[in-house]
C-alpha cells in the first residue's frame, strides 16, 4: 500500500503529541470521575475530526487504520448513532 499525500505514522505521531498536550492540561476545578472522562472524550473526538478533515481522511481510511475488530465496532457505532431516533416525550 503507497502513501499518497498522508502517511498514517503522521497521523499517529499527531495523534501522540495532541495526547502529550492534553495530559499537560489540567482543568481548572476538579471534576467527578465522569465527567472528566466525558470532558476528554469530546475534546479527542473534535481534535480527532479536525485532523480528519484536515488531512482529507475518508471513513474508509480511519477503520483500516485500526484494527480489524476495532474498525468493525467503530462502523458500527457510526451505524448506531445514525439510526437512534430521540425519544418522544410521554403526553400526559
Amino acid at each position: 500500500m503507497t502513501s499518497q499525500k498522508y502517511d498514517f505514522r503522521q497521523f499517529q505521531e499527531e495523534l501522540a503529541t495532541l495526547e502529550r498536550k492534553m495530559e499537560k492540561q489540567t482543568p481548572a476545578k476538579t471534576l467527578g470521575k465522569k465527567a472528566a472522562a466525558a470532558q476528554r472524550l469530546a475534546m479527542a473526538r473534535e481534535e480527532f475530526l479536525v485532523l480528519r478533515q484536515r488531512h482529507g481522511l475518508s471513513v474508509a481510511d480511519v477503520v483500516a487504520f485500526f484494527p480489524e475488530e476495532e474498525g468493525i465496532a467503530y462502523l458500527q457505532q457510526l451505524i448506531a448513532a445514525a439510526q437512534a431516533k430521540p425519544r418522544r416525550p410521554r403526553k400526559a
